[in-house]
């Protein structure tokens, strides 16, 4: 058989993998549960983008299932074994600051604007194109290819988990959700709040009086704002500039507004992915801080404290004592992604913890518990991914490793990532691609985008693969 050139291939769709890309990226799918309804459990946004992809696979000849909206698969092929290709299509929210709008999808300088388009819209596409190629070119295969689309990646997983109750799991596969070479280690990935007891408070005689405190909106992003709002009658002025040079320090970007004895405060930071804190800036750790030093009631200066303590400038969990790392995938990483405060209902901590492969969560969780019991704190809302990791001698690995190998020129090394991709919910999944060594990882930033030269490139490696795995 003649060896098949698969960029070339790739050449030949550009155009219409390119708008098809274009068009699931206009689709806003955020999760949205507060306008959810049966044929949309998780919002509307997400279940169009679902109906996008099952309609183009339908039309595009693949046999289409939809598994309780809220996920669903295309697939083609015949055969026992299974190849499953998994992927998302709902995105994180956008946040403020882009050049364009997010959901655009704007082509500038070779590159595609758009949230979703490294995560995971561009990629989700870029595989689907790799399948219709092998599909077109009628390529003898001995297992059925199945591409799961899932709609709950960026939260709480539903949709794999309602997926994986109702249909088999794929023999081998992998997520087109992460970098390339080939991610074989995936930490453990822990969410949970510390919350902040009941006590009786003895307010001394504080200046400033807490009324709420707000940052935050999802445990794996770090948050790019933050706002407390403050009771203060007398060096309004003084404290509202102290906290305007705090933050300069920083080269942070701050404002203030005074209206009578009411003080507030906001502050601006930079958001990341919550897998490595440390790339972005925590506006509410910022503003925590700053009033952790001010002469505050009693039940604020507690939670404040604590939050200073245990938390600012330390995301690798040494003062909790839960420091730890490994060979197979590095540190212990934690990101407070949630903060929020209000004389009412106290202090919340919302955290995304993320532990190396051969780290045991449940001493972990036993430390915490000790640490935080002692400050008047309890543990709530626990959940915890195990971590993934698969053996580099498998089948899997050393055709991605080969097919790799053979697109790029370049040697294919084995890497673990903080993040968590789809892979980890398959027995025997690895994460590959869609981002080249070098390139910059915006995804979860403003501004994100996917270079249109690396999408093509990632739809020709996942064809090779694709038929290489199934063949």
């Amino acid at each position: 058989m003649t060896k098949i050139d698969w960029m070339s291939e790739v050449e030949k769709r550009k155009e219409a993998l390119i708008m098809n890309a274009q068009e699931l990226l206009h689709i806003k799918s955020l999760l949205d549960e507060e306008n959810a309804s049966p044929d949309a459990p998780l919002g509307k946004g997400v279940k169009e983008a679902l109906d996008f992809m099952l309609k183009l696979g339908e039309k595009d000849g693949f046999t289409a299932k939809n598994v309780g909206n809220l996920a669903g698969h295309l697939e083609f092929g015949e055969g026992e074994e299974l190849l499953g290709i998994l992927c998302h299509v709902d995105v994180v929210p956008e946040g403020d600051g882009w050049l364009s709008d997010p959901f655009a999808a704007e082509i500038r300088e070779g590159k595609i604007y758009a949230r979703g388009a490294l995560d995971d819209k561009g990629p989700t596409m870029a595989a689907y194109y790799a399948m219709k190629i092998v599909k077109e070119l009628g390529l003898p295969l001995q297992k059925r290819v199945r591409m799961i689309i899932g709609t709950d990646e960026e939260s709480n997983w539903r949709c794999v988990n309602h997926y994986f109750e109702k249909e088999e799991m794929p023999t081998l596969g992998f997520a087109p959700d992460a970098d390339f070479p080939i991610i074989n280690a995936e930490k453990g990935i822990s969410d949970f709040d510390f919350v902040q007891g009941k006590s009786d408070y003895e307010n001394h005689d504080s200046l400033m009086e807490v009324q709420s405190f707000l940052s935050g909106r999802r445990y794996n992003m770090v948050p790019d704002y933050a706002k407390a709002t403050i009771r203060i009658s007398e060096q309004q002025t003084e404290k509202a500039q102290e906290f305007t040079h705090f933050m300069n320090q920083f080269g942070l970007e701050s404002q203030y507004q005074l209206e009578k004895d009411e003080l507030s405060l906001e502050v601006k930071g930079v958001s990341a992915h919550g897998m490595e804190p440390n790339n972005g800036k925590n506006a509410g750790l910022f503003l925590a801080e700053f009033l952790s030093k001010q002469n505050i009631d009693a039940q604020a200066a507690l939670f404040f404290h604590f939050v200073s303590h245990y938390f600012f400038n330390d995301s690798r969990g040494v003062n909790l004592g839960v420091a730890f790392a490994d060979d197979l995938s590095g540190e212990v990483t934690i990101n407070v992604g949630k903060l929020s405060y209000s004389k009412e209902s106290r202090g919340k901590v919302g955290l995304n913890l993320r532990y190396p492969v051969t780290n045991q969560m449940e001493e972990t969780k036993e430390k915490l518990q000790q640490c935080v019991s002692k400050e008047g704190f309890t543990i709530e809302n626990f959940t915890d991914s195990k971590p993934h990791f698969v053996d580099e001698k498998e089948f899997l690995i050393q055709t991605l490793k080969k097919v790799y190998e053979e697109q790029t020129g370049e040697k294919a090394e084995l890497m673990a990532i903080g993040g968590g991709t789809y892979a980890r919910s398959l027995t025997s999944g690895v994460a590959f691609g869609p981002l080249f060594p070098g390139r910059p990882d915006i995804a979860h930033q403003k501004d994100e985008y996917i270079v249109i030269e690396d999408l093509l490139k990632a739809t020709a490696i996942y064809a090779q693969a694709i038929y290489e795995l199934a063949k």
